[in-house]
């Protein structure tokens, strides 16, 4: 069974960072494309960044851009999202997601893996 889980949430106040992790199985992992969308209280899930298989390519949303990072480190089957800067409007449930992909692209929609979620919470 293929698995993504988050962890590195929690309540931080405005300024503040964050780095969440999302550990993959190996078979998620190889040649997947990776993102982190977010769900705020009667909001849409939305994209935040995403990363191609290889590592090298990026997206980001303009909400975050400048301010969070997306990483992915293949040793350890895993994909990270450093926050910094994070403001009160960065509020929500994120999720780690996968999806296969040519090796060059950055989907941002499509993703068919889904982890269980980790709540972020920024205080003001």
């Amino acid at each position: 069974q293929v698995q993504l889980v988050e962890s590195g949430g929690g309540l931080v106040q405005t300024g503040g960072s964050l780095r969440l992790s999302c550990a993959a199985s190996r078979r998620t992992f190889t040649a997947y494309a990776m993102g982190w969308f977010r769900q705020a209280p009667g909001k849409e899930r939305e994209v935040v960044a995403a990363i191609n298989w290889r590592g090298d390519n990026t997206y980001y949303a303009d909400s975050v851009k400048g301010r969070f990072t997306i990483s992915r480190e293949y040793a350890k089957n895993t994909v990270y999202l450093q926050m910094n800067s994070l403001k009160p409007e960065d509020t929500a449930v994120y999720y780690c997601a996968g999806r296969p992909a040519p090796m060059t692209e950055v989907p941002t929609i499509g993703y068919s893996t889904w982890g269980q979620g980790t709540q972020v919470t920024v205080s003001s």
